[in-house]
């Protein structure tokens, strides 16, 4: 097996989505352009999207590692509006796409055209919530986009293979689809729920961080392939056990949680930026396909698809919107912000990703009978062309639109205060536990240490209300971030301390790496995580 393309494919697209972060270019847009014109460029193999490597090994990582960032209490909040987009409007829009290209493709039959409604019905939210972080959308909306994301494509996959039994002369029912789709989602759900407690688990006994997070690497593809040898969707039994043991991440120690969230940062990095690298260097692989289909009929039915698209993402999401708000006070009550802006921005942000291309790569060659699949490399071009047109003109305009429609961000000011009245709280509960503590003679400890026990939960306290609070005419620092810049420059001085002490032989490199490593808890303690 020749590794070179696929190293070189992954340290390109890294070194694209690294530029991208320096750019207003959303990464996923610049993967897909670059992608693009790689194609083309004379020297570079030419890549072909294998749905049983995509399938099984790329997708229940980067769902697992959205369900581990999801919030189960925002979604369990917000359940109606994700149950309505992930399911409904999923095999509403297979069914509505599917129509559509059967009157609009002459010859094409019925069944081919619902396969085809079908992988494109799924839109992928990892570029719309990428976006959505960068231009502050509001909480509810990102939430709603990442619980879309977490469970449509379990629909859309199990659509699919309905659709295809029929198209390749299987044989398929309303009754044998309704039945496969309950078996997939209720079979995928219990075999999450029956592996979530027994992993959770093994991890919080198994006493060594690198254990540990050697079984967070395989926990996605233990669940994904789990409920796949069951007849289940192995997509939503990644996102329940991802979903669980995000919600007891606390459980776990400190060092795991550390080394976890740096591997899955790193793995969802790579993964993302390959993959969408990868939609782009599909062109070639595509047109080569198109066979009897001349580039001027292809276009013209791509554009129709693409506009049709669009267009039935808003015919679902103002109705699945407003009717439940108009027929239940509840629901008035509960969402009284509701306006017409973010129904707009949830259609909007209906882009289609790599999971539509993967699906579609899968349809066989031939059916049942031996004929040649109708119009499959049709479909194919068809995917690719409605995958890009979303993510370039939806991805390329959302971030003005937000910003023209002025929807209300993140209140930074309200989420502060919430964050000090939590750490005041906390705080408050452990200078008690260390009084109670020090009252007993087996934790006497010399006055020196006590003081500084108490100053650094102190400090813990007043560092969130400092933000608060005014800053530095000079620097616009607050007093919080002004002391963490001065104690990052206290530890470098200590770390250029100690190597020069390693260098001098004074000590070892294994004694370097235990006190540098000290010194990065410390640096990680002092300053807290900004997003990018």
């Amino acid at each position: 097996m020749d590794v070179l393309p696929l190293v070189g494919l992954v340290a390109a697209s890294a070194a694209v989505a690294g530029v991208a972060r320096r750019t207003p270019v959303p990464a996923p847009l610049l993967l897909v352009a670059v992608g693009l014109v790689a194609s083309y460029v004379p020297g570079v193999p030419e890549y072909a999207l294998d749905p049983h490597v995509v399938l099984p090994l790329i997708l229940p990582p980067l769902l697992h590692t959205a369900a581990l960032e999801s919030s189960y209490l925002d979604l369990r909040a917000n359940i109606r509006p994700v149950a309505l987009l992930s399911v409904g409007y999923v095999l509403f829009a297979t069914v509505a796409v599917g129509w559509l290209a059967y009157q609009l493709i002459p010859d094409l039959p019925l069944t081919a055209a619902l396969v085809l409604g079908a992988v494109i019905a799924p839109p992928d939210a990892v570029a719309a919530t990428a976006i959505a972080r960068r231009v502050g959308l509001p909480s509810r909306i990102t939430t709603i986009l990442q619980g879309e994301s977490l469970v449509n494509d379990a629909t859309a996959i199990t659509a699919y293979k309905v659709a295809l039994a029929a198209a390749v002369g299987e044989g398929a029912s309303w009754a044998g689809g309704i039945r496969e789709f309950l078996v997939a989602a209720v079979g995928g759900v219990g075999i999450g729920l029956l592996l979530m407690v027994p992993l959770h688990w093994l991890r919080t006994h198994l006493k060594e961080a690198l254990l540990q997070n050697t079984l967070s690497l395989l926990i996605p593809f233990v669940a994904y392939a789990v409920a796949e040898q069951f007849g289940a969707s192995g997509v939503l039994a990644v996102v329940t056990v991802g979903l669980y043991l995000g919600h007891r991440s606390y459980q776990v120690d400190f060092e795991t949680r550390l080394q976890e969230a740096a591997v899955w940062k790193v793995v969802a990095f790579i993964l993302e930026s390959a993959v969408f690298a990868l939609i782009g260097l599909q062109l070639r692989v595509v047109l080569k396909g198109l066979g009897e289909y001349s580039v001027g009929q292809a276009v013209w039915y791509a554009f129709g698809v693409f506009l049709f698209v669009v267009v039935i993402r808003f015919v679902w999401s103002y109705p699945a919107t407003y009717l439940p708000w108009c027929f239940s006070s509840r629901i008035r009550e509960r969402e009284s912000d509701t306006d017409w802006r973010r129904p707009l921005i949830v259609s909007w942000a209906g882009m289609r990703g790599v999971v539509s291309l993967a699906i579609a790569f899968s349809i066989p060659l031939v059916t049942d009978e031996g004929e040649p699949f109708p119009a499959r490399n049709l479909v194919l071009f068809l995917t690719f062309t409605t995958v890009i047109g979303t993510l370039v003109v939806q991805g390329l305009t959302l971030p003005p639109l937000i910003k023209l429609l002025k929807l209300p961000g993140r209140d930074v000011r309200a989420e502060t205060l919430a964050e000090a009245q939590a750490q005041n709280a906390a705080s408050t509960a452990a200078e008690e536990r260390v009084d109670a503590l020090m009252e007993d003679q087996r934790n006497c400890l010399p006055q020196p240490l006590q003081d500084r026990l108490r100053t650094v939960l102190e400090r813990r306290r007043n560092a969130v209300w400092e933000r608060l609070g005014q800053t530095n005419p000079v620097t616009g620092e607050s007093a919080d971030d002004t002391y963490r810049r001065l104690a990052r420059e206290a530890i470098q001085a200590e770390r250029e301390v100690f190597v020069k002490m390693r260098d001098e032989r004074r000590i070892d490199d294994e004694m370097l790496r235990t006190l540098l490593r000290r010194l990065d808890l410390e640096e990680a303690a002092a300053y807290r995580e900004v997003d990018d």
